[in-house]
C-alpha cells in the first residue's frame, strides 16, 4: 500500500516513522555537486480528483483529428478501423501479455504471431517474414544491416523519395556501423533508373526503394530490382500494406528484402507511434534476418503446435553472433494487422485499395485545375499525391485547419527548398462531400 501525506504534519509524521529529520537526509548518498539549490517554485498539490479535470481542461485544447477532415499523410493514415479490432485487442490476454520468456506456454501469443507472418508472407510474396519490429524506419534500416551481413559489402545506395525519417533512422544505424550511404537522385517524383546504373558497383551491398514513395508515386521497382541484381546488390524495397492489394507484390519481382510500415493495418493514427515494422525476406536469408520468427510444429503426441523457431538475439547468444539487437516485436500492434487482414480478405483489402486510389485521383484532378496549383508529374500515385501552390504550403496548412481540414503534409519542413509543394492523403474514409468542401476552400485561397 502507498501513502501520500495530505498535510506537512503528515509528511512530518511520515519522515519520523522511516527515521530522518528531513527530506534531504534521504539524498546523503547523492554528491552535493548534482544538487540543485534553486525555488522549484511547484504549485500547491492537487487531489486526484482535481488532477482529472486539470488534465481533460489541458485536452480539450488539443484538435483532435477526428475533429478535422484528415488529409494527412507522409507515413500515418487516417484509414477506417472496424470496431471489433480493438475488442479483441482489448482482451486481457493479449492487452497484458509480454514477451514470452517461456515461449512454448504462450500458445496463443505464438499462434497470433504465426497468423501475422504468414499474411504478411502471402501480402508480400516473400518466403518468409518475423514477427514484425518497431516501424517502418527501424525496418528500413534493419534491411539495410542484413543487407551488409549478407553481401559483406558496405555501400547502401538509397533513392532520395524515401521517407526522409527514414533516412535519418538509417544514418543514425549507419554511424557505428560503418556503413556507406549513398543518395540515389530523382527524376521527376521517382528515382531516376539511369543514374542507379551509373551508380551501382562492385561495393555495393544493396539498393533500397520504397514504394508509394514519400511523394506519393509509384516507382518502377521491377525495373530497379533487376539493375540491383545485374549489378550483384541486393534489392530491398519499402511498401505500402494496403497497396498490395492491387499492385504487384515484391517477391513477384524477386525482391530480397522487403519493409513497410504496418500502422494502416487495423493500427490507430496514435499521436504518431506506436507503430508496426512489417520486415520480410527470401527464404533463403532466414538465418540472418532480425527479430524472431514463429514456427508450427508437433508435440510428441501429434498435437499442432507452435514455437519461436529463430531468435537471434544478443540476450541468448553470443552478442557479436547476433542479427540485429532488436530484441522483441511490436506483438499487440501486429495483432491488429492480423485481425485486420482476417476479417477483410483479399476482398475487402482490394475494395479498401480501389477506393483509397479513386478517391486520391478524383481529388488531385478538381485540386490541379484550381488556380494557383499545379500537376508536379505526369507518374502514377495509390492514395499519396504532391501538388505545387503558388503560395506556401505552410500558410495553406495553417489556414485550413482554422477551417476544418488537415489539409497535407507541407514538403517544405523536409526538403527547404519545397515550401510550395503540398502532399495529400486520400484514403477510404474521405468522402466525395468532404473532399468537395476542400476543394472549395482551395479554390478560395
Amino acid at each position: 500500500m502507498v501513502y501520500i501525506p495530505n498535510s506537512e504534519q503528515d509528511f512530518q509524521e511520515m519522515l519520523k516513522t522511516i527515521g530522518v529529520d528531513s527530506f534531504e537526509d534521504l539524498l546523503g548518498s547523492i554528491p552535493d555537486v548534482l544538487k540543485s539549490d534553486r525555488e522549484l517554485n511547484l504549485p500547491l498539490p492537487l487531489t486526484e480528483m482535481e488532477m482529472d479535470e486539470e488534465i481533460c481542461r489541458i485536452a480539450s485544447e488539443n484538435r483532435a483529428s477526428n475533429r478535422l477532415i484528415n488529409f494527412m499523410g507522409a507515413g500515418a493514415y487516417d484509414h477506417y478501423i472496424p470496431k471489433v479490432v480493438d475488442f479483441i485487442l482489448s482482451r486481457s490476454e493479449f492487452k497484458t501479455a509480454y514477451t514470452p520468456y517461456q515461449p512454448e506456454v504462450s500458445q496463443g501469443t505464438l499462434q497470433a504471431m504465426y497468423e501475422f507472418q504468414s499474411m504478411i508472407c502471402e501480402l508480400t510474396g516473400m518466403g518468409v517474414a518475423n514477427a514484425s519490429l518497431y516501424d517502418g524506419a527501424s525496418g528500413m534500416a534493419e534491411a539495410a544491416m542484413m543487407a551488409r551481413n549478407i553481401s559483406e559489402k558496405n555501400r547502401i545506395l538509397i533513392s532520395e523519395t524515401v521517407h526522409p525519417r527514414y533516412l535519418q533512422v538509417l544514418n543514425t544505424y549507419a554511424g557505428s556501423l560503418e556503413l556507406e550511404i549513398d543518395i540515389l537522385p530523382a527524376r521527376n517524383y521517382v528515382t531516376d533508373l539511369k543514374r542507379l546504373s551509373e551508380l551501382i558497383d562492385s561495393k555495393t551491398a544493396a539498393v533500397i526503394l520504397q514504394s508509394p514513395n514519400f511523394y506519393g508515386y509509384i516507382e518502377s521497382s521491377a525495373k530497379a530490382a533487376d539493375i540491383a541484381r545485374n549489378g550483384g546488390a541486393l534489392f530491398v524495397q519499402g511498401f505500402d500494406p494496403i497497396s498490395l492489394a492491387i499492385l504487384r507484390a515484391p517477391g513477384d519481382y524477386k525482391a530480397d528484402i522487403v519493409f513497410g510500415e504496418g500502422q494502416a493495418l487495423g493500427n490507430h493514427m496514435n499521436f504518431g507511434g506506436p507503430y508496426l515494422g512489417l520486415f520480410a525476406a527470401d527464404r533463403k536469408y532466414v538465418r540472418k534476418m532480425p527479430g524472431r520468427i514463429i514456427g508450427a510444429t508437433e508435440d510428441a503426441q501429434g498435437r499442432r503446435g507452435f514455437v519461436l523457431t529463430l531468435q537471434t538475439r544478443e540476450q541468448h547468444i553470443r552478442r557479436e553472433k547476433a542479427t540485429s539487437n532488436i530484441c522483441t516485436n511490436q506483438g499487440l500492434n501486429a495483432l491488429a494487422a492480423t485481425v485486420y487482414l482476417a476479417l477483410l480478405g483479399k476482398n475487402g483489402m482490394r475494395h479498401v485499395a480501389e477506393l483509397c486510389t479513386q478517391k486520391a485521383h478524383y481529388l488531385h484532378d478538381k485540386i490541379t485545375a484550381l488556380n494557383g496549383f499545379e500537376k508536379v508529374t505526369h507518374e502514377p500515385f495509390f492514395k499519396e499525391f504532391t501538388v505545387r501552390t503558388a503560395i506556401p504550403a505552410a500558410e495553406i496548412v495553417r489556414q485550413a485547419e482554422a477551417a476544418g481540414f488537415l489539409a497535407g503534409v507541407c514538403k517544405g519542413q523536409f526538403y527547404p527548398d519545397c515550401k510550395n509543394e503540398l502532399i495529400l492523403a486520400v484514403t477510404e474514409k474521405r468522402t466525395k462531400e468532404q473532399m468537395d468542401k476542400l476543394i472549395s476552400f482551395l479554390g478560395s485561397l
